[in-house]
């Protein structure tokens, strides 16, 4: 068996059952507020939707963000590194390198296989060897070769279509509260129960399928650079320098909460011990990283991250 192919074949099995799950719920949550056609519509809807969707709200965040592209020129190593990542991955398009002014040790990724971009930050620059950018790199390039954007997108999508319809059915049941009084009106039995549980519930799926992609990620990026201690590595520094404020970016400066089925990250001690196995187990020779690999020239430091008018921290 193929160094990390157990885990491969765990994170496989346990999307689709959380995929398949969040689209039963989807679907029952829907049909028992507005009906089996009703139901059918939305999933469709949302299907279309995440097949059709433009680039526009990828450049619009990366707007917000104040990013802005690496070239050839500025970051020679860097661009040709991403580029090799993307080779090995088998993408049919190297993503685009981006660069946030910001102190936060971040990167992301965003956009189909055939158009995607990976953003780095200046504190994660300054903070990781070019062995560990390399992997952290490969990571994002990971979620990109495995569609993790769209999956994420999807269950996304379902989680917010099951919070609206939930809402709907209360506004349902208060406009006819008299009828409900009076006997004159009933309501199915299962829809308290979706208005209830059901939106809590597609939650902590999204949350675990969150979880199981970032395992993924982590075993494709060791395929990939040959190196699975180097992600290991930067995970260390990241969560002994900063913590996981890399989730801050989204979750508005807000601490991650403990339990974790609250997670949108597995934890890290776990993903480092995971890394570690299947290094014990690979054999292939870590990636050549270009002589002298060095970031791109870099600003003076910016201010502490904060809030922003978007919605965003950085």
């Amino acid at each position: 068996m193929q160094p990390g192919a157990r885990h491969k074949l765990e994170n496989l099995l346990q999307s689709a059952l959380l995929l398949a799950a969040m689209g039963a719920l989807s679907w029952f949550s829907i049909e028992a507020i507005a009906g089996p056609e009703t139901a059918l519509w939305a999933m469709l809807g949302v299907m279309g939707g995440l097949a059709l969707a433009p680039g526009a709200p990828m450049r619009l965040l990366l707007r917000a963000y104040g990013a802005r592209p690496l070239t050839r020129r500025e970051a020679p190593d860097l661009v040709a590194l991403v580029e090799e990542l993307a080779r090995r991955a088998e993408l049919p398009s190297a993503p685009k390198l981006f660069r946030i002014p910001s102190a936060l040790p971040n990167a992301f990724a965003m956009g189909r296989p055939e158009d995607s971009v990976v953003c780095v930050t200046d504190g994660l620059l300054r903070l990781l060897t070019p062995r560990e950018l390399a992997a952290v790199l490969a990571h994002e390039v990971s979620h990109v070769a495995h569609r993790d954007l769209w999956i994420m997108g999807l269950a996304d999508s379902m989680s917010r279509a099951v919070a609206l319809v939930a809402q709907l059915g209360q506004i349902m049941i208060l406009l006819n509260l008299p009828l409900l009084l009076t006997g004159a009106a009933t309501i199915p039995w299962r829809a308290p129960l979706v208005m209830i549980f059901a939106p809590v519930a597609v939650s902590l799926l999204q949350l675990a399928l969150s979880r199981t992609r970032e395992f993924d990620a982590d075993l494709g990026a060791a395929r990939l650079t040959g190196d699975p201690l180097a992600l290991a590595s930067a995970l260390e520094k990241l969560e002994r320098g900063v913590g996981r404020m890399w989730e801050d970016m989204f979750l508005g400066g807000r601490r991650v909460p403990e339990p974790s089925l609250l997670r949108t990250h597995p934890p890290t001690e776990e993903r480092i011990a995971r890394l570690r196995e299947v290094a014990r187990e690979m054999r292939a020779s870590a990636l050549d990283l270009p002589a002298g690999l060095v970031p791109p020239p870099l600003a003076p430091p910016p201010p502490p991250p904060r809030r922003r008018w978007t919605g965003l921290y950085y």
